[in-house]
């Protein structure tokens, strides 16, 4: 297990490595040797560089991504703040597994390998307006599953989700971390219409009241007010800090799951990329929250981990830029441009 107990959690959010500052430094003299003037690149030699410290090389590639997706139930659904029942999460598994969905689709076009994990569909997490949602055990169990599914020959890793009414969880997730009114982090989801929002809203609110005495730490938000994929998100993105292994963030879920642990230790942000901004209104107030600018701006709002797919292509060419642009020497052009 890599979290046995709620104390391995926080000791491992606690100490975070950081970034290869000698691979930052060559990787930022090289792009200052390339045939172009300095900085006409703009984030794409950002890029370049935040991958040649995670990667610990001045020429970064991607060998092998992976597109970790992970799905759950929640009992909060009880209250009406989805458009779809609860059974179209193990519908949507399926059509995963079966090459349909989306998010098949575009892991595809970036190159990306796709690993899915079901978490206990048939068991949704307790309704959290009048308990926690998973019990410590429940919690850790899916903190471990979202580690197991990072291994340590990755370049980079994509984060995505599957779960009816996991929109509401990461409100909640937001507004015990970062404050604020339930108004300020819900929307539509999956498409409720205005009585479904201001439904949503109340049980975001309710919940916050539910556990307003209880410790405000990520392990607790977590399984208070999230979920088994949410969770697991977090147990990924902090192993996949623990191994060095970059991580594009999708959607307000993928990147809600992190807010706990941000407000714990803001650097957990560092080996993270938000691959875009989505519909969904709390999202960018939280990239904001979490210091981080979106590579993309699309509209999406679909979750999987779609998003994040679209911005590895942008990744890729950052780096093909980076690797492949002959240097002024090489062109035998004098000078700088």
């Amino acid at each position: 297990m890599t979290f046995a107990s709620p104390a391995d959690f926080r000791t491992a959010l606690a100490d975070l490595r950081g970034p290869d500052q000698g691979a930052i430094a060559a990787a930022r003299a090289r792009q200052a040797e390339l045939t172009k003037p300095a900085g006409s690149l703009g984030r794409l030699e950002e890029i370049a560089i935040f991958l040649a410290g995670w990667q610990g090389t001045a020429r970064p590639g991607i060998a092998r991504a992976r597109t970790a997706i992970f799905a759950g139930n929640h009992g909060v659904t009880v209250h009406g703040v989805s458009a779809f029942p609860a059974s179209v999460t193990a519908q949507m598994v399926a059509n995963f597994e079966a090459g349909g969905a989306a998010i098949n689709a575009l892991s595809g076009a970036a190159g990306l390998e796709l690993h899915v994990t079901a978490l206990d569909l048939d068991t949704p997490t307790a309704n959290f307006t009048i308990a926690p949602a998973m019990t410590e055990v429940e919690c850790l169990a899916a903190l471990d599953a979202g580690a197991a599914a990072v291994t340590g020959d990755l370049d980079l890793l994509t984060i995505g989700e599957m779960g009816i009414g996991n929109s509401t969880a990461a409100a909640a997730l937001c507004l015990r971390s970062f404050g604020g009114t339930a108004a300020d982090w819900i929307g539509p989801g999956t498409g409720v219409d205005a009585e479904g929002i201001a439904r949503k809203a109340a049980v975001v609110e309710r919940a916050r009241a539910r556990h307003a005495e209880a410790p405000a730490d990520a392990f607790e938000t977590l399984r208070r007010v999230g979920g088994r994929e949410i969770a697991a998100i977090a147990g990924a993105v902090l192993r996949a800090r623990q191994l060095g292994i970059p991580v594009v963030l999708d959607g307000f879920i993928g990147s809600a799951a992190i807010a706990p642990l941000a407000a714990d230790n803001p650097a957990i942000v560092a080996h993270c990329i938000a691959g875009h901004v989505s519909a969904e209104p709390g999202h960018a107030r939280l990239l904001a929250r979490l210091g981080l600018e979106p590579l993309l701006a699309l509209g999406m709002r679909l979750g999987e981990g779609s998003g994040a797919a679209v911005a590895v292509g942008v990744i890729r060419a950052a780096l093909a830029a980076h690797d492949q642009m002959a240097t002024f020497a090489e062109a035998r052009i004098s000078g700088s441009l």
